[in-house]
């Protein structure tokens, strides 16, 4: 629980902190976020039990600081446009309709309970970008959008602290195979690390590293491996994840920002589809072929 705790309040608070006309909001108001969404998530999953014959699952601090990740990453969608009413609003709205998903999943669909959990990342990357697209997007040069050397390295201190706990995460709700998720989980996000490393300085045409990509894409091999860290035999397995996903995110923050946020109109404040949504569809999918496999 303290590892997720200091994931869900030191790392996304300090990750969303590169704007720099925003960074109080994103520390201050990601703490009155999680500590209202924890509340709000224990009284929505006692009541689920409450109607539901038998329960799901258990109710749990620790399922509930998990499950404010979703809300986080939504922040990070409308950082700078949403006030702290609407941020409220929307934390205590999507950790309803989070659990009324995982609910749908478990019950209907079958999905064990840790395994629902790890839907955190698509729900909260999609759920953030359709309340993006209810603001309008500022000015490509505004002031808004800036960010300064000291706002970009207090973010990558968020990113470290998001690495370093990010394998207590995915096995902090697994029952068996809790080792395996967590050496693969740190496998995962090696080769993830690796790889952004390598990609940034391919893609820029002076050969060095780009911090937004080193930020965006280290933390995607746990992400993808989220689903199925717990059942994975071969750490090859998920380096091989870890490395499609950093390839996804880097190659597709350039289509997202050039091709579908524009035909969308969505303005992606820190860049979560690419960051979270699309590593995490990676590793739905790869959760599929394991199946059936």
């Amino acid at each position: 629980f303290q590892d997720v705790n200091h994931m869900v309040i030191f790392g996304f608070g300090f990750f969303l902190t590169f704007l720099k006309r925003y960074g109080f909001s994103s520390t201050g108001f990601n703490l009155l976020i999680v500590v209202l969404g924890v509340q709000c998530s224990m009284l929505t999953e006692e009541f689920i039990i409450i109607i539901s014959h038998p329960p799901f699952f258990y109710c749990s601090i620790t399922s509930a600081a998990v499950s404010m990740t979703a809300v986080l990453i939504s922040t990070g969608a409308v950082l700078g446009k949403a006030n702290p009413l609407q941020l409220i609003l929307m934390a205590v709205v999507e950790v309803i309709f989070f659990h009324m998903s995982r609910w749908i999943n478990t019950t209907f669909l079958q999905v064990p309970a840790n395994v629902s959990m790890m839907h955190v990342h698509l729900f909260g990357a999609y759920f953030g970008l359709a309340v993006s697209s209810c603001f309008s997007e500022p000015p490509p040069r505004s002031e808004k959008n800036a960010s300064t050397p000291k706002s970009d390295l207090l973010s990558m201190l968020g990113t470290l602290f998001l690495w370093v706990f990010w394998p207590s995460f995915n096995s902090v709700l697994t029952v068996s195979g809790k080792r395996k998720a967590i050496y693969n989980t740190y496998f995962a996000n090696a080769a993830s690390t690796v790889t952004a490393f390598v990609l940034s300085a391919l893609t820029t045409e002076n050969g060095k590293f780009r911090m937004t990509h080193i930020r965006s894409a280290v933390l995607t091999g746990g992400i993808a491996v989220g689903y199925t860290a717990h059942s994975i035999d071969h750490p090859w397995i998920a380096m091989i994840l870890g490395l499609l996903s950093s390839v996804i995110t880097i190659l597709g923050s350039y289509c997202s920002q050039r091709c579908l946020n524009p035909a969308l109109k969505i303005h992606d404040t820190s860049g979560i589809h690419f960051t979270f949504g699309l590593p995490g569809v990676l590793g739905a999918l790869a959760q599929v072929v394991l199946l059936v496999i």
